[in-house]
């Protein structure tokens, strides 16, 4: 007969035997770490987690065989898809993500998603098994310093050697975590602390920690300023970028925009706060964003930045950056402030509290001139890039006209996943975003590989919602393994694979910069859909324009997952572009 686990808080109210420790009475129950951290979990609200087993973590496991229903655990199959697979879902829930992994390769494999989720500020925990306490710097079998490794790539870390810890240590990591500018948090936990029992009341969540302030004061004399400076602007321009979402402040950006009547552009991870078709807003910023938004950036007299850090994609050459206006700058990192950009007035604080208070202050306007200007550029762009891109007659495919049609089908509704090349800039440049928490992809760090698994997360946090991988053939040949973990949890992810058979970013570079001394770019791939059906996803391939329309309606009708993969013109550039080393108005059309 099965026996059912209880949580903690069960077990002190109810004063029952659970199916691994002794009856107890209330209010105490002696529990070990293991069971522990599983009740803190549950507390905090977590409904999955993306996890492999290995021995340091085992007792985890042992308990979690306990817990099946009450947390949906992801077997993936590399521990850096189990992290890919935390940032989807924390990205598209608004979630925590939640990772368990082993000691040594295991805690090691995290570290690439643990820098990804780091610059990217995503909200991540994740949990490491540790060798036992006492051979700690002996190097034991499988064991590293996952602390020191991981330092420079987390919000916060901890390690956890007595079972008494782990309470307290988790509440803690979850506020970290999520409050603030998120960010990932691990905690490394040894063996003897997941095996020991201890004398445990309730689960207590955090709600401060001394010396850690998530929300610097809003200081109400800046606010003023900016609202002065913006009512007086002839030519402001507003960029946005994640932070928009990570604050929940969608609704209050849109409504500032829309009464101060303000062109806005979004960076790469800002995508969907306000739809892609409002009339405000003017497009992409950065390397490969729209023509208007980089060349007006070194015109407009006031620069308003809400949520983005003005990253050197974005901004080009620092010295030549937006020299000629008046930069009002909120955020919620008091360090971000005038590190790249220096700010005419710096609005520290929550842009959900800081924007209601901005928009009171600033006038209702059109600014209808300026924003006619932004128009004009968009038709130039229109003529020079974009219309050969999306409405090609002849030739191979474009990777263009592939997200055009996707638009058609989906409606600007599904969540896109990108990997990072060419595809990337190439969806996130014309993908239809209708809802915010729509566009996942690897802003700071620029992952290869992060597609597959992080759609897979996105999909369980959005179950609700379309989820589409947009891959390069390159990218996706460093994660495939993942489609396993889609076989065995079943989950429904539509993959398209753009292949080009190149390294198509660096052999773009190469051509552009190095006379075409294609070095090692020329990639050759396995037959993608015949892979696919070894793991049971059906799939096609196709490289006819006659045939897209239908293949991706197949793909978007067809229960569960499905691949398809595209064939696309080998040596296509994307436009436009800054060079390395120019100045943002010194944009590339062609």
């Amino acid at each position: 007969m099965e026996t059912q686990a209880l949580t903690i808080s069960e077990i002190t109210n109810q004063s029952v035997k659970s199916p691994k420790e002794k009856s107890v009475k209330s209010p105490a129950v002696e529990v070990s770490g293991s069971v522990a951290l599983l009740d803190a979990l549950i507390a905090e609200g977590v409904d999955t987690i993306f996890g492999y087993p290995g021995g340091a973590i085992m007792p985890i496991y042992d308990a979690l065989f306990d817990y099946n229903d009450r947390l949906n655990h992801i077997l993936v199959r590399h521990e850096q898809g189990g992290i890919h697979a935390g940032q989807g879902y924390a990205r598209t829930s608004g979630r925590v993500g939640v990772v368990f992994a082993t000691s040594g390769p295991g805690a090691t494999n995290l570290v690439t998603g643990l820098a990804d989720a780091q610059i990217d500020s995503t909200p991540l925990v994740c949990i490491t098994g540790q060798v036992f306490a006492h051979l700690l710097g002996t190097d034991a079998f499988q064991e590293t310093d996952v602390i020191n490794i991981t330092t420079p790539v987390t919000k916060w870390n901890y390690q956890v050697t007595d079972a008494s810890e782990i309470p307290e240590a988790i509440a803690k990591a979850f506020y970290i975590a999520k409050t603030g500018r998120p960010g990932p948090v691990l905690i490394d936990i040894t063996k003897n602390a997941q095996i020991q029992k201890f004398s445990y009341e309730a689960y207590v969540k955090c709600d401060h920690i001394r010396s850690y302030r998530p929300k610097p004061i809003v200081r109400q004399q800046y606010v003023q300023q900016a609202a002065e400076l913006i009512n007086k602007a002839k030519k402001p321009f507003i960029i946005w970028g994640q932070g928009v979402i990570l604050g929940s402040a969608e609704q209050e950006f849109k409504t500032f925009v829309e009464k101060s009547g303000i062109p806005a552009a979004w960076t790469i991870l800002g995508a969907g706060a306000i739809p892609t078709d409002h009339p405000l807003n003017v497009g992409m910023l950065g390397m490969h964003g729209n023509y208007g938004p980089n060349v007006l950036t070194n015109e407009c007299d006031v620069l308003i930045a809400i949520g983005m850090r003005f990253d050197d994609r974005v901004t080009g050459r620092l010295d030549k950056y937006a020299k000629q206006a008046k930069v009002i700058h909120l955020d919620i990192d008091p360090a971000e402030i005038d590190k790249n950009v220096k700010s005419t007035v710096p609005v520290w604080g929550d842009c959900k509290e800081t924007l209601p208070l901005l928009t009171a202050l600033v006038e209702a306007k059109k600014h209808t001139g300026w924003l006619n200007t932004f128009n004009e550029y968009t038709k130039k762009e229109i003529e020079a890039v974009i219309h050969d891109e999306l409405n090609p007659t002849m030739g191979e495919m474009t990777m263009g006209e592939v997200i055009k049609q996707l638009n058609e089908l989906t409606k600007g509704e599904a969540v896109i996943v990108t990997d990072v090349g060419q595809h990337q800039m190439v969806a996130c440049r014309y993908a239809e975003f209708k809802q915010t928490r729509s566009n996942v992809t690897s802003g700071g760090l620029g992952t290869m590989g992060f597609a597959l698994p992080a759609a897979i997360g996105a999909k369980f946090g959005a179950p609700d919602r379309t989820v589409v991988a947009i891959i390069g053939d390159g990218g996706f040949q460093m994660t495939l393994q993942e489609l396993g973990t889609i076989m065995q949890s079943g989950v429904d992810v539509k993959i398209i694979i753009l292949n080009n058979r190149f390294l198509g970013m660096v052999r773009q570079w190469q051509e552009l910069f190095n006379e075409r001394r294609y070095s090692f770019v020329d990639i050759q791939s396995p037959d993608f859909v015949a892979v696919a059906a070894a793991y049971r996803i059906p799939g096609k391939c196709i490289s006819d324009r006659a045939d897209l329309p239908g293949a991706l309606k197949e793909m978007i009708e067809n229960k569960g997952s499905y691949l398809l993969e595209v064939m696309v013109t080998k040596e296509n550039n994307v436009f436009p572009m800054v060079p390395q080393g120019c100045s943002v108005a010194e944009i590339r059309l062609k």
